[in-house]
């Protein structure tokens, strides 16, 4: 359990939930799944992030050794799947499980995601959460983090919560139907195997997660929709998010026209600084020169 989690708060805590898709030429939702190449570095891009953060915090060792360790995460994610020991679900089709059987949505985001939009009826227990230690190696890891990318795509540290399982005991029954979802599937997976390690057998992956999901699929609740509950930093505050872009494309121009006065206003204020700078240099020789 300790080594599961320091490979994975090292990266998927760091990173979004990288989306899966089923590989052409398998049939049923119980194909085999895979995790794409990451792209091109960008800033909104953190798992390349995370990949450079192992690097530079524990080496080229370190990162080899986590690549090799995930690589056999999704092996056995993809045999769990394959052989139908947890079920796989559309968020359509979570939705109406939830509405017509009662069953149970696990939402295991983290805090930062969960508080901007929820499915109305779940039970929130996140598999990690934001990292409040203190330590000088965690402060380092945020540091690292936050200069790679944290400041543009807003992701902050996150811990992998060994008391995950406990929590989850003692809300329900090992025989309970529960349908397991994060951001974006990735996560949840991590969840859903430990889950079933643990003795739970009646497990529903939400593939894609909660960010594939269309207003109508859930009731939900929260002051942003689902699609937008795992973006963050710069790049959110101007509007410079894939997310963001499908919603501008849809709403129009009184949309995109919200976040334009946002990015006016930064050139602005930087203008102001840089000019407010070149008068306070003279001014200081001046004073100095007295």
């Amino acid at each position: 359990m300790e080594a599961f989690g320091r490979t994975l708060t090292t990266t998927l805590a760091i990173s979004p939930s990288a989306p899966w898709r089923q590989r052409a030429g398998h049939r049923g939702r119980s194909s085999l799944l895979s995790i794409p190449r990451p792209r091109s570095p960008n800033f909104g891009g953190r798992s390349r992030a995370a990949v450079r953060m192992g690097a530079s915090v524990g080496g080229e060792e370190e990162e080899a050794r986590q690549a090799k360790e995930m690589v056999a995460a999704r092996r056995r994610w993809e045999a769990l799947i394959r052989e139908q020991k947890i079920k796989v679900l559309t968020p359509r089709e979570a939705g109406y499980a939830i509405q017509l059987s009662n069953k149970t949505l696990l939402d295991v985001r983290p805090s930062t995601e969960h508080n901007k939009a929820w499915v109305k009826g779940s039970t929130w227990i996140p598999i990690f959460d934001v990292d409040s230690s203190v330590d000088m190696q965690t402060l380092a890891k945020k540091i690292t983090n936050f200069v790679m990318g944290g400041w543009w795509s807003g992701s902050p540290m996150l811990a992998f919560d060994k008391g995950f399982i406990g929590k989850v005991e003692e809300k329900f029954p090992k025989d309970s139907d529960i349908i397991v979802a994060c951001q974006k599937g990735l996560r949840s997976l991590a969840a859903c195997e430990q889950l079933y390690n643990a003795g739970f057998r009646n497990l529903f992956w939400v593939q894609g997660g909660l960010e594939a999901a269309e207003d109508e699929d859930f009731q939900w609740e929260g002051p942003q929709p689902f699609k937008l509950a795992g973006i963050g930093g710069v790049s959110e505050f101007l509007g410079w998010t894939d997310q963001q872009r499908a919603i501008a494309a849809k709403e129009g121009w009184a949309y995109r026209l919200v976040f334009t006065g946002r990015l006016v206003g930064l050139i602005l204020i930087a203008d102001a600084l840089l000019l407010g700078a070149q008068k306070l240099g003279p001014l200081l020789q001046e004073l100095r020169s007295h």
